[in-house]
């Protein structure tokens, strides 16, 4: 910082320093490789420089050494002198990658949020909606919404005039959502990643966009963009059924397997024209976090913590989702007993405490909707039904999501074994919104 005010003397010392180092390490490792002339001119030309700092020469004796000093190095120095720019940048970089690996794995790990199983505490990815016909960012806001929340376009076009009409998926009588396909696609264009794709219709002609697999607010966009609620939807579909206008269709599930699904192609009651966007949003990035991995190597975690672990030991995680990392929130530690009383739960027979997330959701403050139990009719659940008990096991923990329904949780798969546990949420450091700042 202060080199621009030091003195020619002082900054040719310094430079006569470095050499002399050089020169230390060119001799301790290629020495048995020198023959007798080489070391002898080596050692004197060391010496020599050596002396002339001892002795506090001026600059320009100083600059006369290291020259000396440098012809030997040139012709003994082997990998270790010279140096291409390349080497050294290649050093340079092997070197960060190491600190940063080394880091990573002992002390603080970044972590991305990718679903909203523990909104509004922590987001995953959301979105912004920008119907056809209204005021959509222009390519310098999209620039700059893009670097501050990670915020990416997905347009859907129409490939030709006429109505457009979607496949849905039914529970029962109802309708649950928007079909899509699983498939193989590209994060930033180049690493292997999920999509799901979703598949529209327009006069018979069929037009995609695809998403992240772990976004799951698509069905929100349809909605916004052609109807005032989910209402208005089962009776558009009521009226398309009616009419005899809703034509049962098989869906694809993934497109690395066969599987198929029933799904039913219904229209919306729209017309488009060629060209014009069917929908259009926003895909804004999940929060992103270090996670310290050091604190529950000395201690044992705590209720109302944000709790970061691998699932790799939990069986109904892997065949769902693999091998990956899960944040929630823990509710037990070994020996306790649990209890979910909708909206609140027990931990060994009161309501529990440690996190604010805790009260916000026993008083449904704002948008905390609440813990509930798990369903008998839905056979995805193992444990936490109405009026059960459960003891967390010696080596476990249980863990569940702030958004209690909207989270694939402990209430699913069971415990988190003790092994699996990495640490808490530290920071977010992404996006820049008010979210930014110390975890919670």
């Amino acid at each position: 910082m202060f080199g621009l005010f030091e003195s020619q003397e002082k900054k040719m010392r310094d430079n006569a320093s470095n050499w002399l180092e050089l020169a230390s390490k060119v001799w301790s490792y290629r020495r048995d490789r020198l023959n007798a002339a080489e070391s002898d001119e080596l050692v004197e030309r060391t010496e020599s420089l050596r002396r002339l700092l001892k002795e506090r020469a001026d600059a320009a004796r100083l600059k006369l050494g290291i020259e000396s000093l440098e012809g030997v190095l040139v012709r003994t120095g082997g990998a270790i002198y010279p140096k291409t720019s390349l080497v050294e940048n290649i050093e340079f970089f092997l070197v960060a990658a190491i600190v940063i690996l080394g880091i990573r794995t002992y002390f603080v790990q970044p972590f991305k949020i990718p679903t909203n199983s523990m909104w509004p505490t922590y987001y995953g990815m959301t979105k912004e909606n920008f119907p056809p016909g209204s005021d959509a960012p222009g390519l310098a806001a999209r620039a700059l919404r893009f670097l501050a929340f990670g915020a990416e376009r997905r347009t859907m076009v129409a490939p030709t005039d006429g109505q457009v009409s979607v496949p849905l998926v039914m529970n029962g009588d109802q309708v649950r959502g928007v079909a899509y396909t699983l498939r193989n696609g590209r994060s930033w264009l180049v690493l292997p990643a999920r999509v799901k794709e979703y598949t529209f219709y327009v006069d018979g002609v069929p037009t995609s966009v695809q998403v992240p697999a772990d976004f799951d607010a698509f069905d929100d966009v349809v909605f916004d963009t052609f109807f005032p609620d989910r209402s208005a939807l089962q009776a558009q579909f009521q009226k398309a059924a009616e009419a005899g206008q809703v034509e049962e269709v098989s869906q694809k599930l993934d497109e690395n397997n066969n599987g198929v699904y029933q799904a039913y192609r219904v229209p919306l009651g729209r017309t488009v024209r060629k060209g014009d966007p069917i929908v259009r949003f926003d895909i804004l990035t999940g929060d992103q976090l270090f996670v310290d991995r050091v604190t529950y190597q000395f201690m044992r975690p705590k209720v109302g913590q944000g709790f970061v672990f691998r699932t790799d030991n939990i069986p109904d995680i892997q065949r769902a989702f693999g091998s990956q990392y899960f944040i929630k929130r823990l509710v037990g530690v070994p020996g306790d007993s649990i209890e979910l009383r909708e909206p609140m739960i027990y931990r060994n027979g009161s309501p529990i405490t440690g996190s604010a997330a805790f009260e916000l959701n026993a008083q449904r403050t704002g948008p905390y909707r609440g813990y509930v139990n798990a369903l008998h009719e839905d056979t995805r659940y193992r444990q936490l039904f109405k009026g059960e008990t459960i003891t967390v096991p010696e080596y476990g923990y249980l863990a569940l999501g702030d958004n209690s329904n909207n989270s694939f949780d402990g209430r699913f798969w069971g415990f988190v074994p003790a092994k699996d546990v990495v640490g808490r949420p530290l920071f977010i450091y992404y996006p820049f919104t008010r979210r930014w700042g110390p975890a919670k």
